[in-house]
């Protein structure tokens, strides 16, 4: 069994993210066979899309219970993009939806001077880092990462913030509290700082 399994629930570029891991040395599953995750070491949960068909989907293929269990036990987890949304308490894409409810907070749009294009498309970098950040390590101050959003979380506890990238005003753009990583942009197409950042959670 692989020490790291990406959750399919039909909403991710799984493939991408699995050759990431490769390049980066290690092994990871693509499952959609909730026994398989729930005994996973490591876990990534990745996602493209509408949060409204990602939670169903999730609900769908009995993956709720599955991802808060694992947070819960102590587990590294990864949240990708859309992976990251899911985490929080609420979103208001198109509506309102209940999240996974591990992180406390809500996934609200963008509201930016007409300059601003949405989705926010493209490389940004990533700023206001909390002290000794495992999924950091030997990454510059100045990395760039790549984004496709048109939705941002906002954590209830600002705790929770691992690093904000300015786009108009400044978002939360990655988490971390203990076992429980995201981030708002996509690693596996962040070239050198991204495969670091994969490689980082390899290893922890």
């Amino acid at each position: 069994m692989s020490a790291i399994t990406i959750i399919d629930y039909g909403m991710g570029n799984l493939r991408s993210v699995q050759k990431a891991i490769e390049k980066c040395g290690a092994e990871a599953t693509i499952s959609s066979d909730p026994r398989q995750i729930a005994n996973a070491k490591k876990v990534i949960l990745p996602g493209v899309g509408a949060f409204r068909d990602a939670i169903d989907a999730l609900k769908t293929h009995d993956m709720v219970s599955v991802v808060r269990d694992i947070a819960a036990a102590g587990k590294p987890l990864l949240g990708i993009c859309l992976g990251l949304q899911l985490l929080f308490d609420v979103s208001y894409e198109d509506g309102e939806f209940e999240g996974l409810g591990i992180i406390p907070g809500k996934v609200v749009k963008f509201q930016l001077p007409q300059e601003f294009k949405i989705p926010h498309m493209g490389w940004n970098q990533l700023s206001t880092r909390v002290e000794n950040n495992p999924l950091l390590k030997e990454i510059s101050p100045e990395a760039w990462f790549y984004f496709v959003h048109s939705y941002y979380v906002s954590p209830t506890d600002d705790a929770w913030t691992a690093g904000r990238t300015d786009y108009g005003g400044e978002f939360t753009s990655m988490v971390w509290k203990d076992n429980i990583f995201a981030t708002q942009f996509h690693p596996e197409k962040s070239q050198t700082a991204g495969l670091q950042l994969l490689k980082n959670f390899v290893a922890i």
